[in-house]
């Protein structure tokens, strides 16, 4: 192994963190710039691809298949394992609470079967891939996701705006965690071998939990606030990432943890960030303003 690895999407959410962790973990860190450069003379020599690409909502259906069958045909030519950071959309609602390896992918909406049907390619490829799942992402710095835009958005005023019901288990996956155990993963010999799913345990989380774990860090009360769906569901029709935000409510709705036991098996010495570390150094920008 010559320790190379290509980062594709390394200035989003988990490639940017994946970048990082690789370069501490001693790897040569190749990036990519999809406006010039060419993907398989960028991947060749690289033992792995994170494949990190992660566009806009609404662009999903027209450049999500593209864009992997790009990374399935330059993995098979230069031999290179494919690490994928999935997500839970594939499971459909109504699903377990527990969530397995072996949950049934049932999602209907839009969403959950580009995301379906992308993996299933990956399966079908014969090329070795990591389908390193987690939940909802905890970032160390806005980045736009559902945490910094819309939950803690008004905690200078002591208010958690919750899009789900409050007191409910949700799956959550801290990056510079989720990102080091791709490392760890992909430093295991002779593995993965084909198609590898292992499901990231993260925290399990309700609206209730995080606003104590706030409560605890900001030294004052956080009170949870119910999310008003409403604006969205009216602009649906008109907004594209509005109908897209809609559809994937029901997520907020179901309650939901990652079974980690394989992880655990594989890594069972990972250590992971104690939540309320997690949480400040999420809503530092936010306590320093």
């Amino acid at each position: 192994m010559t320790k190379t690895v290509l980062v594709l999407g390394g200035h989003g959410r988990f490639g940017r963190h994946a970048a990082i962790a690789f370069l501490n973990a001693g790897w040569t860190v190749r990036a990519f710039d999809r406006r010039k450069d060419d993907l398989l003379k960028a991947a060749t020599g690289c033992d792995v691809i994170v494949a990190a690409w992660n566009p806009a909502y609404p662009d999903w259906a027209e450049q999500v298949p593209e864009l992997h069958r790009r990374i399935i045909e330059t993995a098979q030519a230069t031999g290179a394992t494919v690490i994928i950071p999935a997500n839970v959309y594939v499971y459909g609602d109504g699903s377990p609470s527990i969530l397995m390896a072996e949950t049934p992918h049932n999602a209907t909406n839009p969403l959950g079967r580009i995301r379906i049907e992308m993996e299933h390619a990956y399966r079908e490829s014969g090329i070795p891939v990591l389908f390193l799942r987690a939940g909802d992402f905890i970032d160390t710095e806005p980045s736009g996701n559902w945490f910094d835009q819309i939950m803690v958005k008004s905690l200078h005023n002591g208010k958690l705006t919750y899009p789900g019901k409050a007191g409910i288990p949700h799956a959550w996956a801290y990056l510079p965690d989720l990102a080091r155990a791709a490392v760890l993963l992909a430093e295991k010999p002779d593995f993965p071998s084909g198609a590898e799913e292992v499901l990231f345990p993260g925290y399990q989380l309700s609206g209730e939990d995080i606003a104590s774990n706030l409560e605890a860090i900001t030294e004052r009360p956080i009170r949870v606030h119910q999310m008003n769906w409403l604006p969205i569901q009216l602009a649906a029709p008109f907004w594209k990432m509005g109908k897209c935000l809609a559809e994937m409510r029901y997520l907020w709705n179901m309650p939901h943890q990652l079974d980690g036991s394989r992880f655990d098996t594989l890594l069972p010495d990972f250590k992971a960030t104690p939540i309320q570390e997690a949480l400040s150094r999420a809503t530092a920008h936010l306590r320093s303003a």
